[in-house]
């Protein structure tokens, strides 16, 4: 009698919530359901910073190119640095004009500047989204923690209790360790595909955004190459072509 009022009917187990699963887990199941909720702030806040019009917005792209077809290289550095336009586009061209500006060969070392400030922000795009790569990681890692404690309560039930008290508490260990094996898996899955598809969508902006970077930087160059163009002589005057002989003959008739 005993054995068979600690058994669970069917009705009671279809009933169970998902809070009561939760709490079948024990303190682990609540950790693995906070990082739920971390996952998915993270995921929102991924979709709203790794936009285009957020790294690259037009109204920058179009002031950026204004001012640099009039060659006014100090007011578009100074437009990059404002923080009103603090975007990705900004950072890495408004460094690359910096560090020409200080350097002694120019416009010449553009392509290494803006190679080298790209990378810097590419990292840090690729860092934002870390958070969801270490979850991805950890998740699996707190439900196998919980599913060794299960066990471990499991097997230690065996050795010591008997009859329907044995069994109560094994079914008890039992659903610590699969809940929270559960739950793992659950933060862990989706946080594994969205990093994988993050880092694709920041992969391609940036390719997108290089090609932006690659239209102002000509702008300079055409400005550069306008400014080492050699400048032809002017011909000299009629008088002065006529005026050459006589001094020639004058020197000739001079040595004769």
């Amino acid at each position: 009698m005993l054995a068979q009022d600690a058994t669970p009917t069917k009705a009671e187990i279809e009933s169970k919530s998902i809070l009561q699963y939760v709490q079948e887990g024990g303190p682990l199941s609540y950790v693995l359901v906070f990082l739920s909720f971390v996952a998915l702030a993270l995921m929102i806040r991924n979709f709203i910073i790794f936009s285009r019009k957020r790294l690259s917005p037009p109204g920058v792209m179009e002031r950026l190119s204004a001012m640099l077809r009039e060659n006014d290289v100090e007011g578009a550095l100074a437009y990059c640095a404002a923080p009103e336009n603090n975007s990705f586009l900004a950072r890495v061209f408004g460094a690359a004009l910096l560090r020409c500006s200080r350097s002694a060969f120019g416009f010449l070392e553009l392509r290494s500047a803006l190679e080298e400030a790209g990378s810097r922000e590419a990292d840090k795009l690729h860092r934002s989204n870390e958070g969801l790569g270490i979850l991805a990681a950890i998740g699996p890692m707190l439900g196998l923690l919980g599913t060794v404690i299960g066990m471990i309560g499991a097997f230690q039930t065996i050795g010591t209790l008997e009859g329907a008290a044995r069994s109560q508490q094994l079914a008890v260990f039992m659903a610590y360790a699969l809940v929270n094996t559960a739950e793992g898996l659950v933060v862990a899955i989706p946080c594994t595909v969205a990093f994988a598809l993050f880092r694709r969508h920041v992969d391609h902006l940036i390719g997108d955004i290089a090609t932006d970077i690659e239209e102002l930087a000509r702008h300079l160059e055409h400005t550069a190459d306008t400014e080492k163009a050699p400048h032809k002589p002017a011909a000299p005057a009629s008088g002065q072509r006529g005026a050459a002989p006589g001094r020639g003959e004058a020197r000739g008739v001079h040595a004769t």
